[in-house]
C-alpha cells in the first residue's frame, strides 16, 4: 500500500481522497503521536498541548480545518485556528507561539478541487518521515478518548497573528542594529515599483501590506479569493497577467506566489520571467558579497538549471544538490548549516528568517537585492540586468499525466529512449524523469545547448512514456 505521506503532506482530491473522516483521524492520531513524543524527550508539566491550524483560501479548506479542529480537541489538545495565512506564516508562529504542532490545510499550487495536511514541530519545521509514518500507523488504532475536562479548546485568532507575522517580514530586511519599533519609518524599497500576483490565495492580505509597509509602490492583481479561483489561470504558474501587467505599468518588476505563498517568482521590466533559480543565483551574490552567505555554499536541487550553477560556481559559491523537494533542500541545509537554498519552482528557503520556503519573504529580498545595487553601483540598473548575469541553458520540462508514476524506474523501454537521447546530448546537455511527488505526473525534463534540441529529446521522451505508462 502506497505511503500517505507524500513529499509534501497528505494530499488528494478533496472530499474523496482527503475527506472530513480522514482530516479527523489525521488529527487524533497526530494529538497522539504528539503526546508520545512529549513523554518520550521527557518534557513535564501539566499545561494542555496546544497546536496551531491555518489554511489557504479553497472552499474545501473550511470543512477540512474543522475536522482536522476536532480530531485535536477531541484528543485533548487546545487548537487556535487562525484562518487563512501563508504556509510560511503558519510555520513561523507555530515556532514563536510556543505551541507543540502546526497544521497547515493546502494544496499549494495544484488546482482549487485538491487540497492537503501537512504538518509542523514546535519549531517549525515540517516532520520527519518518521513521525509521519507513525501518525499513519495510529489512524485505525483504538484508543482510549479522553472526556469531560480532558478534551481540548478551539479559539479563532487571525488579525494579531497577521500583524505578527508581516512585522517579521518586513524586519528581515532591514539594516542590523535597527529597533523594530522604528524600521516602519525607513521604507528600503521606496521607489521600486512592483506588480504583485496573490493566486487569489493565501497571500492576498500579507503580502501586499508588507511590501508596502517596506516602502514600495504595489499593484496587486488576484488577491479577491472567493473558495474556487485559487490558482485559476494565476500565479507562479501561471504568471502571464502578471508578464502583461508589469509591462502596461511601467513597473521595475513584479512577483507571483503559488495558493498558499510559500514559492515566489519573478518577471523583469521587459515582461521576461525569473524563475527560482535565477532569484536564488541574484540572492546568493549579493549575501556572498556582504559576508552572509555560510560557507559561500547554495543548496539546489537535480532540477536546477546547470546554466545556474555555472554562474554561482563562476563567483567562487559552491553547491549542495538534492533531490526535488523543498524538504530535501532543507535537510541538507540543516545538515551543513547553510542558509541559503532552493528550487527552480520559486520553493525558496533563507534560514535566517524562515524554516521553510517564503514567497513573500523572497520577494521582499529580491527587491531589497535590487535597491542594494543601484545603491551600490549609482546607477539604475534594472532587473533584466541583474537576470541576464545568471546563465541559463535552454530547458524544457513536459508533465505526462494519466499514467503510472511508479512504474517509471523499470520501465526497460523508456529507460532505453533516455539513454539513447543522453548520448545524443553528449556534455552539452542532460535528462531527468521522475515522478511527481505532489500529483499524478511524470516530468520530463531536457536541457540541451539549443532550445529546438531539447523541446524536441523532451518530445520523445513524453511520447514513449505515454506508450508505454498510460492507465
Amino acid at each position: 500500500m502506497p505511503r500517505l505521506f507524500g513529499t509534501d503532506g497528505v494530499r488528494g482530491l478533496a472530499n474523496k481522497e482527503l475527506t472530513a473522516r480522514l482530516s479527523l483521524r489525521l488529527g487524533e492520531s497526530a494529538a497522539r503521536v504528539l503526546s508520545n513524543v512529549e513523554e518520550e524527550t521527557g518534557k513535564k508539566g501539566g499545561n494542555r498541548k496546544r497546536a496551531l491550524v491555518g489554511r489557504d483560501t479553497r472552499v474545501s479548506g473550511e470543512f477540512i480545518s474543522s475536522a482536522v479542529d476536532a480530531g485535536l480537541a477531541s484528543a485533548g489538545v487546545d487548537v487556535i485556528d487562525i484562518g487563512i495565512l501563508p504556509t510560511p506564516g503558519i510555520a513561523y508562529l507555530t515556532s514563536i507561539l510556543g505551541v507543540e504542532l502546526g497544521v497547515v490545510i493546502s494544496a499549494s499550487h495544484n488546482p482549487m478541487p485538491d487540497n492537503g495536511i501537512k504538518f509542523f514541530s514546535s519549531s517549525g519545521f515540517k516532520l520527519d518521515d518518521a513521525v509521519e509514518d507513525e501518525i499513519e500507523a495510529r489512524l485505525e488504532e483504538p484508543w482510549a478518548r479522553p472526556t469531560g475536562a480532558g478534551v481540548g479548546r478551539i479559539i479563532y485568532d487571525n488579525e494579531a497573528v497577521i500583524k505578527t507575522y508581516v512585522d517579521h517580514l518586513v524586519s528581515s530586511i532591514m539594516p542590523e542594529g535597527v529597533d523594530q519599533k522604528d524600521y516602519i519609518n525607513l521604507k528600503p524599497l521606496s521607489g521600486l515599483k512592483i506588480v504583485m500576483d496573490c493566486a487569489n490565495g493565501a497571500s492576498s492580505v500579507v503580502a501586499p501590506e508588507a511590501l508596502r509597509m517596506a516602502g514600495a509602490d504595489v499593484t496587486v492583481i488576484n488577491a479577491s479569493p472567493d473558495g474556487y479561483n485559487i490558482n485559476d489561470n494565476c500565479g507562479s504558474t501561471h504568471p502571464e497577467q502578471l508578464q502583461a501587467m508589469v509591462v502596461a505599468t511601467h513597473a521595475d518588476m513584479g512577483v507571483a506566489f503559488d495558493g498558499d505563498a510559500d514559492r515566489c517568482i519573478a518577471v523583469d521590466e521587459k515582461g521576461e520571467l525569473v524563475d527560482g533559480d535565477k532569484i536564488i543565483a541574484i540572492l546568493a551574490k549579493q549575501m556572498h558579497r556582504e559576508g552572509k552567505l555560510k560557507d559561500n555554499k547554495v543548496v539546489l536541487t537535480v532540477m536546477s538549471n546547470l546554466g545556474t550553477r555555472k554562474s554561482l560556481e563562476a563567483e567562487g559559491i559552491s553547491l549542495e544538490t538534492t533531490g526535488v523537494g523543498d524538504r530535501y533542500v532543507l535537510e541538507r541545509m540543516l545538515e551543513q548549516d547553510l542558509t541559503l537554498g532552493g528550487e527552480q519552482s520559486g520553493h525558496i528557503i533563507n534560514r535566517n528568517h524562515s524554516t521553510t520556503g517564503d514567497g513573500t519573504l523572497s520577494a521582499l529580498f529580491l527587491a531589497n537585492a535590487l535597491i542594494k545595487e543601484r545603491e551600490r553601483l549609482n546607477s539604475k540598473i534594472e532587473l533584466s540586468e541583474l537576470s541576464g548575469q545568471i546563465m541559463r541553458l535552454p530547458q524544457v520540462l513536459i508533465n505526462v499525466g494519466n499514467v503510472d508514476k511508479h512504474s517509471v524506474d523499470d520501465c526497460e523501454s523508456v529507460q532505453a529512449v533516455v539513454k539513447e537521447v543522453e548520448a545524443e546530448l553528449g556534455d552539452s546537455g542532460r535528462v531527468l524523469l521522475r515522478p511527481s511527488g505532489t500529483e499524478p505526473l511524470i516530468r520530463v525534463m531536457v536541457e540541451a545547448a539549443t532550445n529546438d534540441q531539447a523541446k524536441r529529446s523532451a518530445e520523445k521522451i513524453a511520447e514513449k512514456v505515454k506508450e508505454e505508462l498510460s492507465l
